[in-house]
């Protein structure tokens, strides 16, 4: 990374590299801290040293907001992480702040609540519902096991998402926004629009496995984006209706190809 920006010295660097899974957070917890909190400081010394003029943007997480205590979160929420991966976040938006205050780079950052898409691992429980849902409907599964179905998510389109991204870096004065839908879902939810959309009843199909829910659970997270509409008019496109619509129709062409 220190060779390509000190020779190319970038207009704009895109830092999506980080490791995001909450739960393999707490069992790799200094592999996680170090590609998520650390390594952004060692990215800002080589900007800093090599390509003082490029525009820098690092994602952030709503889970910094672990343990919030309002009904919505907006940029001045306090920060109360509640897993390590969160603690990572914290650490990067804390750095992006102080090498932008102390050197002048120009730093951006969205702190962003859930973003979906099609390409989403089967780690993470929408894609794993997507997935399993396209299986179920041609017969190569019988059911799907979840967790906590009544928890409650504000889910977005990834893609929305970096679009709001670019849209920030073009800003003249770099910010740090809340990026999200300020609308919230449960996974119940999720889970019976994707099998209605194939014409069946998730009922059927769903089993829930306590082992599966999480021992340490956030507060229902909730976006206020108003600043970034306010802003740079930022406006998702794409609803939790559509975006499942999307998830699906890619998991029924992955198994459709299978066969």
């Amino acid at each position: 990374m220190e060779r390509i920006i000190k020779t190319i010295k970038p207009h704009e660097i895109y830092n999506f590299a980080d490791q995001d899974h909450v739960r393999w957070s707490f069992e790799l917890p200094s592999y996680s801290f170090a590609v998520t909190g650390s390594s952004v400081i060692n990215l800002l010394e080589i900007i800093k040293k090599y390509s003082h003029k490029s525009r820098f943007f690092q994602p952030l997480s709503s889970n910094m907001f672990g343990n919030s205590k309002n009904a919505k979160q907006n940029e001045s929420e306090p920060l109360t992480p509640l897993s390590i991966y969160a603690l990572g976040k914290v650490t990067a938006y804390h750095a992006c702040k102080l090498y932008r205050d102390v050197f002048g780079l120009k730093i951006c950052g969205a702190i962003f609540y859930n973003h979906e898409s099609e390409i989403r691992p089967e780690e993470y429980v929408t894609r794993k519902i997507t997935r399993a849902v396209a299986r179920i409907y041609y017969g190569k599964q019988k059911m799907l096991k979840l967790g906590d179905v009544n928890a409650k998510i504000d889910w977005g389109y990834a893609k929305d998402y970096v679009i709001a991204a670019h849209k920030m870096m073009q800003l003249k004065k770099p910010d740090f926004f809340i990026i999200g839908t300020g609308k919230v879902h449960s996974i119940e939810y999720f889970v019976s629009k994707s099998f209605e959309y194939l014409g069946l009843n998730y009922k059927k199909y769903l089993r829930i496995n306590k082992k599966l829910v999480r021992k340490i659970k956030t507060q229902t997270l909730v976006a206020n984006p108003a600043k970034a509409k306010r802003i740079f008019k930022f406006n998702p496109s794409t609803n939790l209706d559509e975006l499942i619509k999307i998830m699906i129709e890619n998991d029924l062409r992955i198994e459709t190809d299978k066969q």
